[in-house]
């Protein structure tokens, strides 16, 4: 969406006395805080005199002319870094993030993360926040691998949004567990917030809860791990890692919430090398279904299972029939 182009639009009854800032935001889809700038600065004109004031009333049937800043420059430089791209259009980007790759920079990842690789990739960027970049709908962890849904302009940016915050927007992801479940699906509603004493941590026993819901099914069961397929009903940090370690059942890999003394008590010493060695968190966003901010379609894009994962999933059911 190319939001540098001049606009006009008619105010109906329905936006009588509305704020001129909020009228615009609303119909153009750029942010509020842009379109405050763009009136300060003379580029708003209500039939056809320019409005300086944000909070300028709107009358049935006027015309309103707005010009829009053009985007600024990215502080952040644009790097070449190699992106697995599922779907791309003038809107949205879809990307298969490799495990280890920081979504975006942060106290100790200020270059290399996807964002840079964003920057370097999308030359359509019309902006986000009045910034010429991507705009993150959602995270992943940087140990986590697969699909990821991105936003190129403020428009799309807070459709996605909405969707999310609404639960329109699905989200499924396969991870290895420790451990069998004993039932083959169920649900896990503890709230969770940030760890009492570890700051690096979340926990269902915290001094600041919020709502939390994963639901859960069981794909494969192993001697001593299970994949399991998740698909989160809220977006708490960590909320999959913490709700499948509550029910005793961590993520493979994980360095925060599985502790080594459980792996130590696995019988089989071949399988017990293999979860030690595990390089990595094995959660992987497996697929992602969304309407369309623009077009209105039903979308879905799935990541394959990456190849570390693939590889663990054979090791261990080798080694359990082996142990048989």
């Amino acid at each position: 969406m190319k939001t540098a182009f001049a606009q006009t639009y008619t105010v109906t009854v329905k936006n009588e006395h509305k704020r001129l800032d909020l009228f615009l935001a609303e119909v153009s889809g750029i942010a509020r805080s842009q379109i405050q700038r763009a009136i300060r600065e003379g580029l708003v004109k209500v039939d056809d005199k320019v409005v300086l004031k944000p909070n300028y009333r709107l009358k049935n049937n006027q015309s309103v002319f707005f010009t829009p800043l053009p985007p600024e420059e990215s502080k952040l430089e644009p790097e070449d870094i190699p992106l697995d791209i599922l779907f791309e259009d003038e809107h949205i980007i879809v990307v298969n993030k490799p495990s280890g790759l920081v979504v975006h920079p942060a106290p100790g990842h200020f270059t290399g993360t996807l964002v840079h690789a964003l920057l370097n990739h999308c030359h359509d960027l019309s902006g986000i926040g009045g910034v010429k970049r991507p705009g993150i709908v959602h995270r992943l962890d940087k140990d986590t691998s697969g699909v990821l849904l991105v936003a190129k302009h403020d428009k799309a940016h807070l459709d996605l949004s909405e969707q999310f915050k609404n639960r329109i927007i699905q989200k499924q992801y396969l991870c290895v567990v420790l451990g069998q479940p004993n039932q083959t699906w169920g649900e896990v509603n503890f709230p969770i917030g940030r760890h009492p004493t570890n700051r690096k941590k979340f926990s269902i026993h915290t001094k600041t809860p919020r709502e939390a819901l994963t639901l859960w099914r069981l794909r494969e069961g192993y001697k001593y791990c299970s994949l399991l397929l998740c698909l989160p009903k809220t977006g708490r940090t960590h909320q999959i890692r913490v709700h499948l370690t509550a029910i005793g059942h961590p993520i493979i890999g994980d360095p925060l919430y599985l502790k080594k003394s459980r792996l130590g008590k696995i019988e089989d010493k071949k399988v017990r090398l293999i979860l030690k060695q595990t390089p990595r968190l094995m959660l992987h966003a497996w697929r992602i279904s969304f309407i369309h901010p623009i077009s209105g379609k039903e979308m879905q894009f799935e990541a394959p299972i990456p190849d570390d994962m693939k590889k663990l999933i054979q090791e261990i059911k080798k080694a359990s029939f082996e142990a048989v």
